[in-house]
């Protein structure tokens, strides 16, 4: 299952994006307010959305200045939230791609919080 959000202006310029998302306790300001954040480690946190399990991400890639990968960290959810970021105008842009290999009834199940998440995402990141 592959979903992508919209793409999000934010006032930040590539490489400030870059640094502000490779610190993953960043990610606490660009979730919605009723979602559980845990902070567990250096390069991992635990989300919680509602009606969802909490889940564990952790950084697994990072292309300096263009691109940040989070992993999932357990079998039964298995996937990846990518932020692409490119220059603009007066900042940045940047577009989240969640990449997750899941059964029919599960995708069905996810597909609509996790669209729903990936819009916040990206409001969060023009607010900052």
């Amino acid at each position: 299952m592959n979903l992508e959000s919209r793409v999000a202006k934010t006032q930040k310029n590539p490489e400030e994006l870059y640094n502000f998302l490779i610190q993953v306790a960043n990610f606490k300001n660009l979730m919605p307010e009723d979602t559980k954040f845990e902070l567990k480690g250096e390069d991992k946190f635990l989300f919680g959305l509602k009606g969802m399990p909490e889940i564990a991400l952790a950084l697994t890639d990072k292309t300096p200045h263009s691109q940040v990968v989070l992993g999932s960290t357990s079998d039964k959810l298995a996937f990846t939230l990518t932020c692409n970021i490119s220059e603009a105008a007066n900042g940045s842009e940047a577009k989240l791609l969640f990449d997750g290999d899941f059964n029919a009834m599960m995708a069905m199940m996810i597909k609509g919080p996790i669209n729903k998440f990936l819009e916040q995402l990206a409001n969060g990141l023009e607010k900052i």
